[in-house]
């Protein structure tokens, strides 16, 4: 989901983690810890600003692109609805919380839409509620520079997941919908940090709007009635979606919550690997499709095929639980099949495009935390991506993205959870402090930074918040 410059006007109960970390996690941040030490990442990055300015000045490099902010955020208001706040509005919030204060003065600067101002007694009771939520899991990092950070990040996707689990991708009214890629991520995110209950249930909303082939739309409305224009269908989607399923899973207990949790998403995971294989065929590679730069495309990306190795990955061990084991075997062989195809097609360097020569995201989505076995050169291509894509104040969507001097959130936020992933703590956090230091009023993150450091467009993301949350939890020992 990459906003205007891409699209056109574009049952379990919470889990409380308490700080675990897998297995097979640490180890794979204890093999590839030898990364922090080259600092090969982290000179492709630097020099990144030590603190958002307190007053913008002019781009360094004219034409450098201004972009507005479109808000600084997002709040609840006293009467449980869901309403943006202005770009430079101050607002006031119950501590701790998204919840408006009824009290402040330009409240009704805020309620635009003629809300209702109930007291402060139903104010109080919403703001007890996203506490109650908040200490119902982990916050990342608290305690150190990243807490306020990782609070605000919750508290907006605690916000903007919707009951019913629609994961919105923000509350201006282009991003008002629910892309599956973005929501994938939400739902590992909030299970990372100990809400399973709520990344179900965003897996929940997937499957309902999920197409009997396996397949999904590019975005949906968030009542779950459908899509609300005629894009094409993103084949990437079945492959995240399986792919959130596996991560959602693992963060339940061993034994018999962990299958009822694999049951209970075993029906979208099972239509997606079904789809998948008819897809991938004898060749290992599905046909052409948009991926996350939200275009048709007649060639194939590594973005489309490289989330359908890793949600195959997944699927198998799901569907493992749940006693599919017939296509439990077939998604493991499609995985294998695909991934040797990838290797084939796009290694080692892994551009774009099989026969191109630039990067872009997806050469993160080769290694750590998405295929199991990063893929031979991986390492090396997405630390060159991260080179090509390197911006003033972070990292755009590829290496022959425009080059007006925009920072995407998105990208650089997940590809500081890909340092963490691979023990390269240094170059995580050098990203995570662009991050932090270039957010809106509200604390909210931003898609974009310009090259002055002022944040611009939507604010929050929820798919620059999940990576976020998702990188420091990584960090977090």
């Amino acid at each position: 989901m990459l906003g205007d410059d891409a699209r056109t006007p574009v049952v379990a109960g919470p889990s409380r983690r308490g700080g675990r970390r897998s297995h097979a996690r640490r180890a794979r941040r204890a093999a590839t810890g030898a990364l922090a030490a080259t600092g090969a990442l982290l000179a492709a990055l630097l020099p990144l600003p030590d603190a958002r300015p307190a007053v913008a000045a002019a781009p360094p490099h004219p034409p450098y692109a201004v972009v507005p902010l479109h808000q600084e955020g997002v709040a609840i208001a006293p009467d449980g609805s869901v309403v943006e706040i202005p770009a430079g509005r101050r607002a006031a919030f119950l501590d701790g919380t998204r919840v408006l204060d009824p009290d402040v003065d330009n409240l009704e600067e805020i309620l635009t839409g003629g809300q209702a101002a109930p007291g402060r007694e139903a104010a109080r009771r919403l703001a007890d509620d996203q506490l109650a939520w908040l200490a119902q899991g982990t916050v990342p990092g608290a305690g150190g520079p990243y807490e306020d950070l990782a609070r605000s990040a919750l508290l907006d996707l605690h916000t903007l997941v919707l009951p019913g689990g629609a994961a919105v991708a923000g509350w201006s009214e282009r991003w008002r919908y629910v892309w599956p890629r973005d929501s994938a991520f939400v739902a590992v995110a909030l299970a990372r940090t100990g809400h399973v209950g709520d990344a179900l249930t965003v897996l929940d909303f997937l499957a309902d709007v999920q197409h009997p082939d396996g397949s999904f739309e590019a975005r949906y409305l968030p009542d779950g009635s459908g899509p609300p224009d005629d894009r094409t269908p993103q084949t990437d989607g079945q492959g995240w979606a399986m792919w959130a399923a596996g991560q959602v899973v693992a963060e339940l207990p061993a034994g018999p919550v962990r299958a009822t949790g694999a049951a209970r998403v075993a029906p979208m995971v099972a239509r997606a690997v079904d789809g998948t294989v008819a897809l991938l065929g004898d060749t290992g590679l599905p046909p052409a499709s948009p991926d996350y730069w939200e275009r048709d495309e007649s060639a194939l990306t590594l973005g489309t095929v490289a989330p359908l190795v890793a949600g195959l990955e997944q699927a198998a061990g799901v569907l493992a639980l749940a006693r599919d084991d017939e296509r439990a075997a077939a998604a493991a062989a499609s995985a294998r099949l695909a991934r040797t195809a990838t290797v084939d097609a796009f290694g080692p360097d892994f551009t774009r495009y099989a026969d191109g020569p630039a990067r872009d995201t997806a050469a993160a989505f080769v290694v750590a935390p998405f295929w199991r076995d990063p893929a031979p050169g991986g390492q090396d291509a997405w630390r060159a991506a991260a080179a090509e894509m390197r911006r003033p104040m972070g990292l755009a969507p590829a290496g022959e993205w425009r080059r007006d001097g925009i920072a995407w959130t998105p990208q650089t936020a997940l590809f500081a959870w890909v340092a963490a992933e691979q023990g390269a703590d240094d170059d995580a956090h050098q990203l995570l402090a662009s991050i932090a230091t270039h957010r809106t009023a509200t604390g909210a993150i931003p898609e974009k930074v310009l090259a002055d450091g002022r944040p611009a467009a939507v604010a929050p993301l929820t798919w620059s918040a999940a990576c976020t949350l998702l990188t420091l939890d990584t960090l977090t020992p």
